[in-house]
């Protein structure tokens, strides 16, 4: 969880210099891909966690 939390830290941080800064509009698309393969590796995650309670 701590990585998910960091890796969405990273990804807003990049999308603001990015939006903010002239000229460095490639750090905004950098963030939102960080944040997109954040968002499949944590729902991968949760989905295999899902996947190994016991049936009743």
């Amino acid at each position: 969880m701590a990585l998910f939390l960091l890796l969405v830290l990273v990804a807003v941080v990049l999308g603001i210099i990015g939006t903010v800064a002239d000229g460095l509009g490639i750090l905004l698309a950098v963030g939102i891909v960080i944040f997109a393969a954040d968002l499949v590796f944590f729902g991968a995650r949760l989905s295999r966690r899902a996947r190994r309670r016991p049936v009743r």
